[in-house]
């Protein structure tokens, strides 16, 4: 069952003579899994996970969702606050809507050990590395309790290892069921990266964006990039996105 159904969006920025069309005719439905998104720079990938989050309007179609979803954003680069300490930078979304300061304190401190950085909820964030700001970036994503998580490039401004294990800490986090995430809707320029984390890769034409093919990606978990059909299966998504 879909808990998100994108119906013929349509999105343009602009006005006059000026006008940009960035999406044209996007329909997809997001069900309980893991879906990313690929295609050219530009071509409109961040306005829709965007569009999905609610925080941008399309132009005309149409968006259904099933029940009262709340929404997480993971933004490439960890906007914290740095005059805050990281508890407090992720128990700032609750306290924006009204949280009692203590209660949102336990749930940050909860999320915080969830992904790792139990002992480091006095740090700074210049005190942190980069990967663990972005650890930051998903404890304060998740405290909100939400039902679809959206990732915008999550892992690109990581180093490798860093990036490779981040990837790993995701999916454990998701498919062992310990938060209300249903869904993770993540936009990536990595083909392997989609391969190995996606139940199904969305990959969008140059601007303006139409879905030009979904992917089903049937490996089981763990993937192992070495085995032949990962590689076919990244052979058939570059088919598509080169």
């Amino acid at each position: 069952m879909a808990l998100v159904s994108l119906i013929n969006i349509v999105k343009s920025f602009g006005e006059g003579g000026k006008v940009l069309r960035v999406l044209d005719g996007i329909t997809l439905d997001i069900g309980e899994e893991f879906i990313a998104i690929l295609g050219p720079s530009g071509c409109g990938k961040s306005t829709l996970l965007r569009i999905i989050a609610g925080v941008e309007k399309a132009d005309s179609g149409e968006i259904k969702t099933v029940g009262n979803l709340v929404y997480g954003f993971v933004f490439q680069s960890p906007t914290l606050l740095p005059w805050l300490t990281v508890v407090d930078n992720v128990a700032l979304p609750l306290i924006a809507k009204g949280v009692d300061k203590k209660v949102a304190r336990e749930k940050a401190l909860k999320y915080l050990s969830l992904v790792g950085l139990n002992g480091f909820e006095d740090f700074y964030p210049q005190e942190l590395s980069g990967g663990m700001r972005q650890r930051v970036n998903i404890a304060r994503a998740l405290v909100v309790e939400p039902t679809i998580l959206l990732m915008d490039e999550p892992f690109s401004q990581l180093d490798p290892l860093t990036a490779e294990a981040l990837r790993a800490e995701i999916l454990d986090i998701w498919l062992s069921g310990v938060t209300t995430v249903k869904s993770i809707v993540m936009v990536t320029h990595n083909v392997e990266e989609a391969v190995l984390m996606a139940d199904r890769i969305v990959i969008l034409t140059p601007r303006p964006a139409k879905i030009t093919k979904i992917i089903e990606v049937k490996l089981p978990r763990p993937r192992d990039r070495r085995s032949k059909s990962f590689q076919d299966v990244v052979d058939q998504v570059y088919e598509y996105v080169s």
